[in-house]
Order: structure tokens, then sequence, then C-alpha cells
């Protein structure tokens, strides 16, 4: 068992090896469902991290600033898969969360016009009220390398290529569509 401290000094235990969203589930489904991330000693985190020691955490919600981050991180990943859905040419090159927002980079042929738009954010609500869960793992720096040579997505290899060899490199997977991200997101496309 570990020690978890909470909100209010609060101490409970919970087995080795529970996320931090198992926790928030414990402490209410009504937190569980408005989590976006965590911070687990001081540290921003996703809520699918791991628990092995005792150690402090804080749930976050869309209130907090990087609750807010994580949940416009998501919001990117859904536009992207909307665009790749879409445009399935559509070479992808970054989309993070901004702070009033979010927004992704697309190389395509012709510039998006106004009626694209529109399709996207249909698209974008579809996904939305698919609720598909988002999954967190990593590749070696090869693996994706290869992996995005293989999708044709030459913005993605050249991310991959500036990260040092023999680290892991995170992916999140929602679906149809998988994206090298640090994270954090939410657990599933249904909670934005």
């Amino acid at each position: 068992m570990i020690k978890v401290t909470l909100k209010g000094d609060v101490v409970k235990e919970f087995p080795e090896g529970i996320t931090a969203y198992e926790v928030a589930k414990e402490i209410s489904m009504g937190l569980a469902k408005a989590a976006c991330a965590v911070r687990i000693n001081g540290e921003n985190a996703d809520l699918r991290t791991v628990l092995n020691e005792d150690c402090s955490l804080e749930i976050l919600t869309f209130e907090d600033e990087y609750g807010r981050w994580t949940f416009r991180h998501t919001a990117s990943h859904i536009l992207a898969q909307a665009v790749k859905r879409l445009f399935p040419n559509a070479k992808l090159a970054i989309g993070p969360a901004v702070d009033d927002g979010f927004y992704y980079d697309f190389d395509v042929e012709e510039s998006f016009t106004p009626d694209d738009l529109v399709k996207i954010e249909a698209e974008m609500k579809k996904i939305v009220k698919e609720d598909i869960k988002l999954d967190r793992f990593t590749m070696s720096r090869d693996e994706a390398i290869k992996y995005f040579t293989e999708k044709d997505e030459p913005y993605k290899v050249e991310l991959a290529e500036g990260i040092p060899e023999g680290e892991e490199i995170s992916f999140y997977s929602q679906g149809d569509f998988t994206d090298l991200c640090a994270g954090a997101h939410l657990m599933s496309t249904g909670a934005v």
C-alpha cells in the first residue's frame, strides 16, 4: 500500500500501481469526471500516471491552469483527427495548447475554405460524441521514425529525428488517430 496526501492534507492508502485517475474515482465519480490532469509531488502529470510510492496528489480540473491546458491539448488532437479523416493527405506538423485555446499546423495542397472549416468542426463534434478512449504508449526513436516514415508524415519524422538517440518517445492514440506527444490528455474525446 502507498500513502497519498490529498487536498487538505488528507492521507489515504491505495494499492501500489493505482493510476491517478483511479484515485480520483475512489474519491468521487464527479471528481473523476471533472478531472483533466494531476499534480504529483508538485509536478504536472497525466491522469494515466501510475502511483508506485507515497506522494502528494492534486486532482486538476478545467478551473486549474494545467487542467485547461490538458483539455485544450486534447482538443487539438481532436482537430487533427478530424482533418485526417476529411483530408487524408494532409501532413501533420504540431498542435499545442496555448493560453487562449489550441491550434494544429497542417501542410495541405490548398488552404482550407470556410466550407471546409464547417465540415472540420462537424467532424470534431462527431469525434467528441464517439467518446474515444485516449491511450498512451511509447516507442524507441528508431521505431517512431519508421512509423512516421510509413505513414508519410515528414514533419513527425523530423520531430522524432530531433529527439536524442536512446530516448523513448511517447504517443497518444485515439481510435484511428495516433500522434507523437508528451501529453497530458483527457481520458477520452467525450470529456471535451
